[in-house]
């Protein structure tokens, strides 16, 4: 699953770098985003079609549901029962968006014993995550925005570490998957694939991590564990914008 991630990069830049337009939504650097949070999200806009960047809560609520509550259940969406799923399946046909993230955590679990690893991409681009979005009108008639990110079986060296990761979505595939071109739902389904391992860079960080009330870029820091060997090859350097470069 994805818990926790990491978007400490400028909004200016992210409306630059995924094309949308509108104005740039204020967001404060995050190294720590947890579930109930607010983040920012790449969504199609229904009324004029064109890419937007803005600012939803991480945790789905179904447009049908009789009240929030149970959004903190809904953070992820499993690619191999999103069709299945009533929470999930409207939204992916009708309502997709990108989770942009400069990095995720993730646990490795031995025993008793919990190590969080960091994991972004090798190049220092941001992560286009595939994700699902929803309105919910709260009883005062306002909206409530909500997403949810999609995962999928792990390969590679995520493999080692846990079982799920996010979708990562190559750019080639964004227009497929905002609805800016047409695509069949097979095709969208076969989008949903991990990341090629070539592409990630892996390392372990402090177990502070796991505390919703800790954020700050030290959070980035490499940590020196003693890993198990299988574990060993999770010790990537840094991408720049992790150092501080």
């Amino acid at each position: 699953m994805c818990g926790r991630y990491i978007l400490q990069r400028d909004p200016a830049g992210l409306t630059t770098y995924f094309d949308t337009v509108a104005p740039t939504p204020n967001f404060a650097p995050s190294w720590n985003i947890a579930p109930t949070q607010e983040a920012l999200a790449v969504r199609r806009n229904p009324r004029t079609g064109a890419r937007h960047l803005d600012v939803l809560r991480w945790g789905l609520v179904p447009h049908w549901a009789k009240d929030p509550t149970g959004a903190a259940r809904l953070i992820n969406a499993r690619s191999e029962t999103i069709l299945e799923k009533p929470s999930f399946r409207e939204a992916f046909s009708k309502r997709r968006c990108l989770v942009p993230m400069d990095g995720f955590y993730e646990w490795h679990a031995e025993g008793k014993a919990r190590q969080p690893f960091a994991v972004a991409l090798r190049d220092g681009a941001p992560m286009a995550v595939a994700g699902l979005w929803e309105n919910w009108r709260r009883p005062d008639g306002t909206w409530m925005r909500t997403y949810s990110v999609i995962t999928t079986e792990s390969a590679g060296r995520q493999a080692l570490m846990h079982a799920r990761m996010p979708v990562i979505l190559p750019r080639e595939a964004w227009a497929r998957w905002l609805g800016d071109v047409p695509a069949r739902e097979a095709e969208l389904l076969d989008l949903m694939r991990p990341a090629e391992d070539s592409l990630l860079a892996f390392w372990p960080v402090e177990a502070r991590v796991g505390r919703v009330a800790e954020n700050d870029a030290a959070l980035l820091a490499p940590a020196m564990p003693e890993l198990p060997e299988a574990l060993q090859s999770l010790r990537d350097p840094l991408p720049e914008w992790a150092t501080g470069s």
